[in-house]
């Protein structure tokens, strides 16, 4: 582990809501058992106790690296928790977890979540996912392998993943758009993401899924760079974030 944090892991979400700071936090909740010790979800809960939908916020890359990398794990990212502060005070439970294998552990927490659904005041029906830039393959791998209400992808990597970005260790899935179910998923692309080739790649994804009629949204900034939520602090990025909350309001809880 570094030091001192990455400043990337301290960024927070540029846009905020009534309510996120009175969210309760259920950290340390153990999903899954290796050799090496526990693996863990944090949940994040709007006020009340009947069970509502959930929104599984992805990693797709494993945990050591990110600590190697920003000096901390995953779930524990700035923008990590204020994206679950956001989803909570929107009214649906949060879930951030760590990870060692991402496409495995996000199976078994998918699948933990759903099994002990009411003890966790979850609605084991209406599961969401969230996923942003690298991660954006585990989550979509996700989507294919098990029902789901709804996906949001932020400037995301797809299922075209470069060789210079797959050389980073983010996980890819072997999966093209033939095999996506048709799960409504919202895209927010960064007009001047400047990753190598990410928006080549989410372009031939998103015309490849417009090609097969599926139902996917796409709402483009086309001055914004990647990451914008963490970086711009515009009428834009507030815009974008307020229709990723109503998206997932609209799909997760019907």
């Amino acid at each position: 582990m570094t030091d001192a944090p990455n400043p990337i892991a301290l960024k927070t979400v540029l846009y905020d809501l009534p309510g996120t700071a009175d969210v309760t936090v259920v950290p340390g909740v153990v999903y899954r058992t290796a050799t090496d010790g526990p693996l863990v979800l944090d949940l994040y809960y709007p006020p009340g106790d009947e069970p509502r939908p959930a929104v599984i916020i992805a990693a797709g890359f494993p945990d050591l690296g990110f600590e190697r990398v920003v000096g901390c794990r995953f779930k524990d990212m700035g923008s990590s928790v204020s994206w679950a502060r956001l989803i909570a005070a929107s009214g649906l439970v949060a879930v951030t977890y760590t990870n060692r294998e991402p496409l495995s552990d996000l199976e078994a927490v998918l699948a933990y979540v759903r099994s002990n659904a009411a003890s966790l005041r979850i609605d084991g029906d209406r599961i969401a996912l969230w996923a942003s830039s690298g991660n954006g393959p585990a989550a979509l791998s996700a989507v294919m392998s098990a029902p789901l209400s709804c996906a949001v992808l932020c400037y995301p990597y797809t299922l075209d993943v470069p060789p210079a970005a797959a050389k980073v260790g983010f996980a890819t899935t072997p999966h093209s758009v033939d095999d996506l179910p048709p799960v409504p998923l919202f895209i927010a692309r960064a007009g001047r993401d400047e990753m190598p080739a990410l928006n080549e790649s989410l372009d031939r994804f998103i015309a490849a899924a417009l090609a097969r009629n599926l139902p996917i949204t796409v709402v483009n900034q086309p001055e914004a760079p990647h990451a914008f939520d963490l970086y711009v602090d515009s009428d834009g990025t507030r815009s974008v974030v307020r229709q990723i909350l109503e998206f997932l309001k609209r799909h997760a809880a019907r």
